[in-house]
């Protein structure tokens, strides 16, 4: 990600960040921007910290406690195709968030499939202290034909694989309308931006 771009992130995250409470969301500013964190996959591992000690020590990240936020990549794109989502711990605890966010693009028949050579560090969780960020990167659509989607949801998923953490949430659009596909695929979470957005930048 260019400093344009992650300057632009700044200021995009301070304004739509929002905190996701019990069934609905409301509004609530960042009063911290994201990291600047590399982009290289090494940097993705290090910060990679959870499934250390006791079982269910730390618990899952839900609604209840993240802000979230989407923004295009770059930011001044015209076609909203690369967007990246992010994630903040807004508790008082620690959280995990596991493997990747299911998201769902208006009316779409099922969520985005995940790019599975994202994940750096398979079957470890990504531990979000208070105030730390997470991040995942969306590809909304590719060649072929496409449908009108006005909503972002996203849901969170549990430490057991098929389980889901909390309710979902409705996350801010950061256009209009969306223009989304069969080609759409989402990343795994991850504490490195730029990372992320490797897999799907060249897309």
């Amino acid at each position: 990600m260019n400093v344009k771009s992650l300057a632009a992130h700044r200021v995009a995250v301070a304004a739509g960040l929002v905190l996701a409470l019990g069934c609905g969301v409301s509004a609530q500013a960042s009063t911290a921007g994201p990291r600047t964190i590399s982009g290289k996959a090494g940097d993705a591992v290090t910060h990679r910290l959870g499934g250390s000690g006791a079982k269910g020590a730390i618990a899952a990240c839900s609604q209840k406690v993240l802000g979230v936020s989407a923004v295009t990549e770059p930011a001044d794109s015209k076609d909203a195709r690369h967007l990246l989502l992010t994630v903040q711990n807004a508790g008082d605890k620690k959280c995990n968030l596991y493997r990747y966010p299911l998201v769902r693009l208006g009316d779409g028949r099922t969520t985005a499939p995940v790019i599975k050579e994202s994940n750096p560090t398979p079957g470890v969780p990504v531990t979000l202290s208070p105030g730390k960020e997470a991040y995942a990167a969306l590809l909304v659509n590719g060649p072929m034909d496409e449908y009108e989607a006005k909503s972002i949801t996203l849901s969170l998923q549990g430490r057991k694989p098929g389980s889901r953490a909390g309710k979902p949430i409705d996350v801010p659009m950061p256009v209009d309308t969306l223009y989304a596909n069969d080609f759409q695929r989402v990343t795994y979470w991850t504490t490195a931006p730029g990372y992320a957005l490797d897999f799907i930048m060249s897309k």
